[in-house]
């Protein structure tokens, strides 16, 4: 009994009070550890990319890969498309830092409109995704391949966007050799996963939207889940910047 008794009054008690040192509040500095360590992720994807990519001797022109834009048939537009799809993310990412704000002010039908701008803002971005996807796989680009002309969309297994081949057109296209294979695993793979973690984002603002809408957070008397929401919402956005930059532009 003796034993108990002073093993109650000699329990350790780790912080006794103040202010957190990190003076930030718990959820939001978990999602900080966990945004970090996706972060490591996208980190070791990129520069996996680039090793291989600086180790070729030839890559794909961007320019050339990335011409297409929908409805303009065979117009060649460099670049037009996925500028598009970045102005698309980046404003979702404006419309999530309005919501957070009316959030701070306790306003709920401002918070609700915004943050359904913020889904419809992640939807269209997966959607242009998608069809540059399809797209690229379905593309029929002549490749001459053991001496014959064959067509070939961008997998994971072809690259038609190789050298040219001097003088050889076919349809009125020049002809190319195989490109790098390592290509469309990496721009499939790296734009995939960036993909999902957008889709996560659409969904957890979804259930964000439908939690205000229904007077969750109001009735807690504070909004932080939509500001924990907002920071790994730019944080997708931040990181196609940084995939923007590697396979569009450089």
């Amino acid at each position: 009994m003796a034993t108990s008794v002073v093993s109650q009054h000699h329990q350790t008690k780790w912080w006794s009070g103040g202010k957190s040192p990190f003076n930030v509040e718990y959820g939001k500095l978990m999602m900080w550890y966990f945004l970090m360590s996706d972060s490591f992720t996208f980190g070791a994807f990129l520069i996996s990319y680039g090793s291989i990519r600086f180790s070729q001797n030839y890559w794909p022109n961007p320019g050339s890969v990335f011409s297409a834009f929908p409805g303009a048939g065979h117009a060649n537009l460099p670049l037009a498309f996925v500028s598009l799809m970045t102005f698309i993310l980046i404003m979702s990412s404006v419309t999530m830092v309005l919501a957070v704000h009316e959030g701070h002010h306790g306003n709920k039908n401002a918070v609700v409109k915004w943050l359904a701008w913020t889904v419809v803002g992640g939807l269209c971005f997966l959607l242009c995704q998608a069809w540059e996807w399809h797209h690229l796989i379905t593309g029929a680009h002549p490749v001459l391949v053991n001496g014959k002309i064959e067509e070939w969309g961008q997998t994971m297994r072809h690259n038609p966007w190789g050298p040219e081949v001097p003088g050889l057109m076919h349809n009125g296209h020049p002809v190319t050799t195989p490109g790098p294979v390592a290509f469309g695993g990496y721009f499939f793979g790296i734009t995939g996963f960036h993909g999902f973690h957008v889709f996560s984002g659409v969904v957890i603002n979804t259930i964000m939207l439908i939690m205000t809408k229904v007077g969750v957070f109001e009735r807690r008397g504070h909004y932080l889940m939509i500001e924990k929401a907002g920071l790994y919402w730019h944080f997708v956005d931040l990181v196609w910047v940084f995939v923007f930059l590697c396979f569009y532009l450089i």
